[in-house]
């Protein structure tokens, strides 16, 4: 039986013609699978099901648009990267004007730093599943179970050892302690592949769990799933707002954290950095030979993006269909120390009790693997950041013992983020927000480097052209009525009041 063939090796340049073949392709595809295992996550799992128990079936539609949309500028932004060899930082700090930096630069920084909150909700997300499932004192299931009421830490202001000992339930800390020095301990070491492989392998049986899950509601359920439901998600119908939940906040802010969200754009091109194609290409110059390696691997990279969007498309529709047909049906209570609880409810009418547990072992893989590579990501652009400020960082070595400290530190930072303000799903909506309005920002930069920076040579076609600026145009819209719906009309009413 012939040996299957094997990527083909760098000459003594570094460079590397790219791959033809569809299986040749596949063997080089990467980034985007660690992209597809970040994204897979807190938008899907929290935020998706979320908006879907709080807007039923009327945003199946901006849930769908919300995951093929981005990937426009994902694409362009990596094209940049892969031709220049730039990171996304570098691209963003040549934006004018400038204050020390790039004024990009400097809202990716409060960006970056409401991700770090999104992270904790996360951690204590991990936390809370493992507590519902391996219990220690089990005072975290006594609380769901009793429904007592507990008051939550609302800023550094309210804290006191007295509040935390009257706040704080023991099991979903003490895991969420667990999980984040086992991560500082893992990136540190950078231990990234095995993890990666065992959470990608993970989070692909979740999600074909929750897609059986969708399929199998209406024969093991009175829940009933019909092709009218899948129609009116498709109609570009709005929800109306039912309480003081708005299902369409809710959804602006799903769709800054879902698919490729503003986080994902930022870190892809460092994944293609560490992956190696930019190195692969070379610099750029006028040979022949360089632009058919750019438009190789370009090739490369189109596929890597495409194949991840396909995966993450297909588990993101499965939660937001969850949500709506279960979470939305039944009214469950989705915000603070129920959340975790009661996403677990999706999975119960199919599999019985035994559900609770295929939810929470599958929330741990999701969860635990956004929480893992997003850190990862972000210990490499803050690493990259640094260099921006003039504050570090100034040699690749120095880079690198920035990414380990920075690795060690975050998770840390995560999990003081949860024990300080204990609602996963606020935590995450609020990165999702700020995503957001970071979208429009980042499809600006891409359609600047475009038409000022890209070489003719690998530019794209006039059709590409019109589905960015499509792209773009969604994340504008997006982005300027998460701010109206988010700051202006709860300003307006407040004085109409």
């Amino acid at each position: 039986m012939p040996e299957r063939p094997v990527p083909a090796a760098a000459d003594e340049t570094g460079t590397l013609a790219a791959p033809t073949t569809p299986w040749g392709i596949l063997q080089r595809l990467g980034p985007g699978l660690i992209i597809a295992a970040s994204i897979v996550g807190s938008g899907e799992l929290i935020l998706t099901t979320k908006t879907g128990a709080e807007a039923g079936y009327s945003l199946l539609w901006l849930i769908l648009i919300g995951c093929v949309v981005k990937v426009f500028v994902q694409v362009e932004i990596g094209r940049f990267t892969i031709v220049e060899g730039r990171s996304t930082m570098e691209a963003m700090n040549m934006v004018q004007p400038k204050l020390g930096v790039s004024w990009m630069v400097w809202f990716w920084l409060a960006m970056f730093l409401t991700s770090l909150a999104q992270l904790g909700g996360i951690c204590g997300g991990v936390g809370q599943s493992l507590a519902m499932t391996f219990p220690l004192r089990g005072d975290f299931i006594d609380h769901l179970q009793t429904g007592a009421a507990m008051p939550v830490i609302n800023g550094f202001s309210d804290i006191s050892i007295a509040k935390l000992q009257q706040v704080l339930t023991c099991d979903d800390v003490v895991w969420s302690i667990i999980v984040a020095v086992a991560t500082s301990v893992m990136l540190v070491l950078g231990r990234y592949n095995l993890i990666q492989t065992v959470s990608t392998i993970l989070v692909a049986g979740f999600t074909l769990v929750t897609m059986f899950d969708v399929a199998a509601l209406p024969f093991f359920s009175d829940i009933e799933l019909s092709w009218a439901d899948i129609r009116h998600g498709l109609s570009f119908h709005l929800p109306e707002k039912v309480g003081k939940d708005d299902p369409l906040v809710t959804a602006l802010a799903t769709f800054g954290i879902i698919g490729v969200g503003a986080n994902e754009l930022i870190a892809y091109p460092y994944w293609c950095l560490e992956k190696g194609y930019a190195s692969f290409v070379g610099v750029r110059n006028a040979g022949a030979d360089w632009a058919e390696r750019a438009r190789g691997w370009l090739r490369v990279m189109r596929w890597d993006s495409w194949c991840s969007m396909v995966i993450y498309t297909f588990a993101t529709i499965a939660f937001y269909m969850l949500g709506a047909a279960v979470l939305n049906k039944r009214g469950l209570d989705m915000t603070g120390f129920k959340l975790v609880y009661n996403l677990a409810a999706m999975y119960t009418d199919v599999f019985g009790r035994a559900g609770q547990y295929v939810f929470l072992i599958g929330a741990f893989a999701v969860l635990y693997s956004t929480f893992f590579v997003a850190l990862a990501g972000h210990s490499r652009v803050v690493a990259d950041a640094l260099r921006a400020f003039h504050l570090g960082a100034r040699t690749e070595a120095d880079r690198q013992w920035w990414v380990k400290l920075l690795s060690g530190a975050f998770p840390i930072i995560c999990l003081l983020c949860y024990i300080f303000w204990r609602d996963p799903g606020r935590l995450v909506a609020w990165s999702g927000f700020m995503q957001t309005l970071m979208l429009p920002m980042l499809g600006g930069m891409a359609i600047w480097n475009r038409y000022k920076h890209c070489d003719p040579r690998v530019a794209p076609g006039r059709l590409w052209d019109v589905m960015l600026w499509i792209s773009m145009g969604a994340m504008v819209v997006v982005g300027v009525w998460a701010v109206y719906a988010n700051l202006l009309a709860p300003h307006a009413q407040l004085l109409a009041d």
